[in-house]
């Protein structure tokens, strides 16, 4: 199924504009439409978003329910705030891994405006204040020139959607191709682990010495990738050793046989985890 992913502040009108949505689809096409979002879970705003652990379940949650729905034939609307730019680049990926389009529709407004909308709904559906100026700072808004924000449609209180071209981004397009990082590879080689092993350690040493010379916004070439490192802040050793336990706990999951892909394979996982 093609994703849409919503994206706004706090009441902005990102359920308005699924409801738009979900009524062109299903007049215009035979395809299902299922809608994801924080009302089906039954989510208590100002619990979650007062808790980083609860909110960060939920994006679990949400996630994994896209994820069982999302296939290449009918459509998921995924109605939550989707602020923190990481999380959408993981939707992203699930898109790719699943071989779908997706796009990004942004709900345009102003804190202020969305703040009044907030105070002149039912008290059991408001945020209270303190959660709504929180999440309004905490905000990372969409960049098209960011795949996994492109296509873009930024749409304000007052505009009507563009379905056609939001129908055309979904059905018209390609799907993007699976990368290296999202793609489950086949069973390992015998030698698998040890050049694991030994191909992060020396990209990490790399990073870690071109360091000394460069500065941030350098693009670093490491042992065994055509790939660069992209770097916009200086990172200790502790943070790459983490990043690379977990790509080795992933790639442990996930072998190759082809072991001349790992260290490009590994400069992706990098990229994304240090961004």
């Amino acid at each position: 199924m093609p994703l849409i992913i919503m994206c706004g502040y706090p009441c902005s009108g990102k359920t308005r504009r699924t409801e738009e949505l979900k009524a062109h689809f299903e007049e215009t096409t035979d395809r299902q439409v299922h809608i994801v979002g924080d009302r089906a879970l039954g989510v208590d705003r100002n619990s979650v978003y007062a808790d980083s652990q609860k909110e960060k379940d939920t994006r679990a949650s949400l996630k994994a329910e896209v994820e069982r729905k999302v296939n290449k034939d009918n459509i998921v609307i995924l109605d939550s705030l989707n602020y923190i730019k990481g999380y959408r680049y993981e939707l992203f990926c699930l898109t790719k891994h699943a071989q779908t389009p997706h796009c990004l529709v942004h709900c345009l407004t102003s804190g202020e405006e969305s703040s009044l909308w907030n105070k002149n709904r039912e008290a059991a559906e408001q945020y209270s204040q303190d959660i709504f100026d929180a999440l309004v700072q905490r905000f990372e808004a969409p960049d098209s020139r960011n795949r996994w924000d492109s296509p873009l449609f930024t749409v304000l209180k007052d505009d009507i959607l563009p379905l056609e071209a939001v129908s055309d981004a979904l059905f018209k397009r390609k799907a993007p191709p699976p990368n290296q990082s999202t793609q489950s590879q086949p069973l390992s080689s015998t030698n698998f682990l040890y050049e694991l092993d030994k191909i992060t350690q020396d990209v990490l040493m790399a990073i870690f010495n071109a360091q000394k010379t460069s500065v941030p916004g350098d693009l670093i070439s490491v042992p065994g990738a055509t790939e660069k490192v992209e770097l916009t802040r200086t990172v200790n050793m502790a943070e790459l050793r983490k990043l690379r336990r977990q790509f080795i706990s992933y790639s442990k999951m996930h072998p190759t046989e082809k072991t001349g892909q790992i260290a490009n394979m590994f400069v992706q996982y990098l990229n994304k985890g240090l961004h």
